[in-house]
Formats: structure tokens, C-alpha cells, sequence
């Protein structure tokens, strides 16, 4: 699996993808609620698990707060790095975590491990990890790809659907079933449910993270500047609700450490 993500990151650029419009969408959204979460806070420690190229991780740090990342590819690592922040930077993987002790962070990110994690045992472990870390009462928000953005996208936009469930990488209910070599893995709200319940974490906000942005992407590219700042304002005003949540493209999981 490192060795098909190393592949994947080597030719992908994860710092454009958050900076083309519906990758804005959820990078503008994302930091809301993580200046929410931090508002009040008196110097908290922050670590970022699969920080990528440190978009989070070194804006943070910029921002005067103590930073650490984690990330698991050299070549994403090597880029956070070279932008020169005061983010603490290291290589390592969100099933462990056994370089920090117990109870060291106030807020823990993991924006990247859950899209790339195919079992929900290693999914469990991921957040338990976290949780570890994360102070008594601590934050932990923790990202999502959603399960029907990828039928809707993959399965019926681009005509993948039939040997889709063919090969079994769709169930009757339409789950998407992926394997280490499909680099992504999808879930449903039912899911993340299950996750924060096993790993005993309070939740606080399940929010929208780009909403319809990544069905949208040729509409967003041909908006003028002041339509998709009317569009980022509908997306905030409408990504807390309830009845949206599992149709978005990303979610956030807002925790806390009981």
C-alpha cells in the first residue's frame, strides 16, 4: 500500500488540488471549523496526521501556533518541508503513533489517512490512535470521501457502474468495496457512526466539507469571482445540515476526546 501511494503522490499534486476551485470550496471550509475549534484555546499543541504537503500543517505553524505533521510519503514530506515553516515535521503512518505519548495534543488533524485506509479495522485504529494522542477533551477532526460521490461520479458519470458490481467493487446496496490497489477507500454516514461509537469519541459537528463543489468542477471553473464567492457562501450556510451530509464529496468528523 505505501508503495502504491508513494506512485500515486510522485505524479499528483496535492497542493493544486486544494487550490483549484472545488478543492477551495473544502480547504476555506475545512479551516473555518478548525479556527472554530481552536478559538480560546491558550497555545494549543496541534498535530496534523497525513499532513501531505503541509497546506494545513504550515498555515497553522504561520500563524504562530505549535505545529507537528505526520506524513507518510517522503515525496509530500519533502515539500512541507521546503516551505520553511516552523511546523516539526516527520515520516510515519496514523496507525501509529507511538512516537508522542498519551494525551499531548489539544487538537489532532486527519485530513488524509481515512481516504487511503480500506478496512475499518485499520479505520478504528487510525482514530484510536488519535484519540490516544489528543488531550482529555481535545479535538480531533478527521476527514472523509463519501460513499455516493463515488457511485455517482465514477459509477454512473463515467459509465464504471455494471462491471463495477460485476467485479464486486459495488455491493447490491451500492458500497463501494476497495482494495489496497484503488488507493481510495468511501464511506457512509452509518459508517462514521460506527466509528466514533467504537472508538468511544463525542462528536461535535459532522459538517459538509465541499459539499456538491467536486460534482461542480467545470461550473465552478466558469464562475466570475464574485458568483463563486456567492457559491462558497451558500456551501457555508448549508453544510451543517443533516439531509446533505452523505451526498458531499468530503466530509468532516468534529470530535471530542471524552
Amino acid at each position: 500500500m505505501t508503495m502504491e501511494l508513494e506512485k500515486h503522490y510522485n505524479k499528483f499534486c496535492e497542493d493544486k488540488r486544494l487550490t483549484r476551485r472545488h478543492g477551495q470550496v473544502e480547504y476555506i471550509t475545512s479551516l473555518k471549523y478548525i479556527h472554530e475549534c481552536l478559538e480560546g484555546m491558550e497555545n494549543p499543541k496541534i498535530l496534523d496526521v497525513g499532513a501531505g504537503t503541509g497546506r494545513y500543517s504550515v498555515l497553522l505553524a504561520n500563524e504562530g501556533y505549535d505545529v507537528t505533521a505526520i506524513e507518510l510519503v517522503k515525496y509530500n514530506l519533502g515539500i512541507l518541508k521546503s516551505k520553511g515553516s516552523t511546523a516539526k515535521a516527520y515520516q510515519g503512518t496514523a496507525l501509529d503513533l507511538s512516537r508522542f505519548e498519551e494525551n499531548s495534543f489539544d487538537v489532532t488533524l486527519v485530513f488524509g489517512p481515512m481516504y487511503h485506509l480500506y478496512t475499518y479495522e485499520d479505520k478504528l485504529k487510525a482514530l484510536t490512535e488519535a484519540k490516544r494522542v489528543t488531550k482529555s477533551g481535545g479535538i480531533i477532526l478527521v476527514a472523509y470521501i463519501m460513499n455516493e460521490y463515488s457511485i455517482l461520479t465514477h459509477g454512473f458519470k463515467k459509465n464504471n457502474i455494471k462491471a463495477c458490481i460485476e467485479n464486486g467493487q459495488v455491493t447490491e446496496d451500492f458500497h463501494v468495496v476497495s482494495q489496497p490497489k484503488d488507493l481510495y477507500d468511501y464511506v457512509r454516514v452509518d459508517d462514521i457512526d460506527r466509528l466514533d461509537a467504537d472508538a468511544d469519541v463525542e462528536r461535535i459537528k459532522l459538517i459538509a466539507a465541499d459539499g456538491p463543489a467536486n460534482y461542480m468542477r467545470n461550473t465552478l471553473n466558469e464562475m466570475d469571482e464574485e458568483t463563486f464567492d456567492l457559491f462558497v457562501k451558500y456551501h457555508l450556510s448549508t453544510c451543517e445540515r443533516k439531509e446533505l451530509l452523505g451526498a458531499s464529496g468530503h466530509t468532516l468528523d468534529i470530535v471530542r476526546k471524552k
